[in-house]
Order: structure tokens, then sequence, then C-alpha cells
């Protein structure tokens, strides 16, 4: 199966998410907005009559004649198809779940620097995003990092990820969330971090597998950037 993974060009995004999982496997896809103009190809997709199952945004994934959406909902379905869920249902609904709190936990550090639409500047609402921001590094990063940690906490010794022995999904999910939490929030993330050191072994070991290695120091690695969910503004990390 060669895959289409469609999501904008310049920025990681929720598409990096799916990009993760794809690039650890060595899986057979193609970035497809990011060929020479093919970002009309995407737009197509979205706006076709003729798609029984439309999506809403990107990112989608294309396998055969599936076209999926929302990043938890790709990676459910390519989970057991790259080796990185569980083969019990049980734990890949364990596994849906967790990385369904991911997708929460993403879209309220988008909310720091757009508090109050997507449709408005970041100079438009910097008022209220230094007091969402606030929030977000004082409670709610916490709350977040201490879950997983509890979750880690409680695995066998022998466990080196969050379900077991064997590397899911959802391990690389935190692994980027702790990278673009760093790029964001340095300063609040210098103060987590040595809270929270299971979290952060486990980031470490997710970096350290040798193809997500080559992918994070390659060009197809597109940078942090203040376009994308994660975004580093000085006044909303004191």
């Amino acid at each position: 199966m060669r895959y289409e993974l469609y999501y904008w060009p310049s920025i990681q995004g929720r598409g990096e998410f799916v990009r993760l999982a794809l690039e650890d496997t060595s899986a057979d896809y193609v970035d497809v907005a990011r060929k020479p103009k093919a970002m009309p190809a995407m737009m197509r997709l979205m706006e076709s009559r003729s798609i029984e199952r439309p999506p809403f945004a990107p990112p989608f994934l294309k396998a055969g004649k599936l076209i999926i959406a929302q990043t938890a909902n790709i990676l459910f379905y390519l989970g057991p198809r790259l080796g990185l869920a569980p083969k019990s249902e049980p734990v890949r609904l364990w596994a849906h779940q967790l990385q369904l709190t991911i997708a929460d936990w993403l879209a309220e550090a988008h909310d720091t620097h757009h508090p109050i639409a997507g449709s408005l500047y970041y100079e438009d609402q910097k008022k209220e995003a230094r007091r969402r921001a606030a929030d977000f590094t004082a409670e709610r990063m916490p709350k977040y990092f201490g879950y997983f940690e509890r979750i880690l906490e409680r695995n066998s010794k022998a466990s080196d990820y969050l379900l077991g022995k064997k590397v899911s999904y959802v391990d690389l999910s935190l692994f980027q969330m702790i990278e673009g939490l760093r790029y964001a929030f340095p300063r609040a993330m210098a103060r987590l971090e040595p809270k929270h050191r299971k979290l952060i072994a486990l980031h470490d070991r997710v970096a350290g597998r040798p193809r997500l290695a080559a992918y994070l120091s390659s060009p197809r690695r597109i940078p942090f950037n203040r376009e994308g969910i994660f975004r580093h503004y000085p006044e909303l990390d004191e």
C-alpha cells in the first residue's frame, strides 16, 4: 500500500503526528501537498462532491479507495497496519483513548496563542492570549504531564513504552508533544521536566529510534515556526 498524506506543506501541525508513524516504520507514502504545484490536488479532494465521505480539513490520508480524516482516526487505522498498535482490541481502544487525550492537549496548546478566534491574528488577541497561556503553563500542562507520568509509573519496570514493551503511535505522539512544548514554552518546560523523568526518558527513547532519528535530522522534518500549532512568543512563557 502506498499512502497519500494530505496536509499543509509549510507547517508540522497535526499532520506531523501522522508523518512520525509513517517515517518510523519506513512506510511507502507521499506527502502530496509538499510536491510542486500539488496544493490544488488537496483542495480538489476537500471540495469534491463525488467523494461519499469527504474530509472537513487536513490532515487526511488516502489509502487505496479510503479517505480517512482526523489525526487520531488516521492513527487508529494505521497503527495495526504499521505495527504500531497492539492486537488486543481493549488495548487498541486504550491507545485510541490516549491519542484523543493528546488531541485535547494539542488543542489547548493552540488556544494559548489564539484564544478568541483562529481567524484573528495573534496580535489582535495578545491580552487574552497571555491570560490563556498563564493558565495553560501553570495548570493544564502539569495535569497532562502528571497523567502520562502516572501511566508510565504504573507499567512494569520492563515496559519501556505506554502500552508495554513495544513502541506505539501514542509514544510517537507524546514525543511530538514534548518537542512542540519545548519550542513554544521553554521556560515552563524547564520547570516541568525534572518532575516527570519517565516521560522525558520516553521522549529520549523515541528520539533515538534509528529511522525516526534519520527523519528528524533530514530536510523532510519541517522546522517549528510561528505558523503552526506550537508557536514561541516569549511573553506567553513567563
